[in-house]
């Protein structure tokens, strides 16, 4: 099992959310809520208004997102999915736990719903050089006041 922070579509709510709860695909168990502990961009870029985390530490917001477990044969899906490594590249990084899911659990959950957990993130480091001059985003909702509705790869 490893731990994933989603940020762009597979958040619930959000058009790619089927994926995470097709369990065609694997397993995933939403744990909670979290933000990154350092700023990135967020942006929505190219023809179908996909969003990236850029992989510029430092810059930006902290970014709102949701922590779930994923196991193996779903991780390689969100791989897939994502287009790991050409697209977006799956890297470590450091999330403040923001709303835990587990209700009055000991040990570990608690520890965690107080602090940071490691999760897998995918965000992009290559990227056309003008999308650090679009806006940055907190958190990302499809049907934001941006207006800028993701188009599914379905529709593509």
């Amino acid at each position: 099992m490893a731990r994933v922070f989603v940020y762009g579509t597979l958040k619930k709510g959000q058009p790619n959310y089927k994926h995470m709860i097709n369990t065609a695909k694997g397993l995933a168990k939403f744990q909670g809520r979290g933000r990154t502990l350092e700023k990135y961009p967020l942006v929505i870029a190219g023809k179908y208004n996909i969003p990236y985390m850029l992989n510029v530490p430092g810059t930006g917001h902290q970014v709102a997102g949701e922590i779930y477990w994923v196991d193996e044969r779903m991780l390689r899906f969100l791989d897939e999915f994502e287009g790991c490594p050409d697209t977006y590249q799956r890297t470590l990084l450091r999330i403040e736990v923001t709303e835990w899911e587990g209700k009055g659990g000991a040990g570990e959950e608690r520890a965690q719903a107080q602090g940071v957990v490691e999760c897998f993130v995918y965000s992009a480091a290559t990227y056309p050089p003008e999308w650090l001059g679009l806006p940055y985003h907190a958190s990302y909702d499809s049907s934001g006041k941006h207006g800028l509705a993701y188009v599914l790869r379905e529709s593509r």
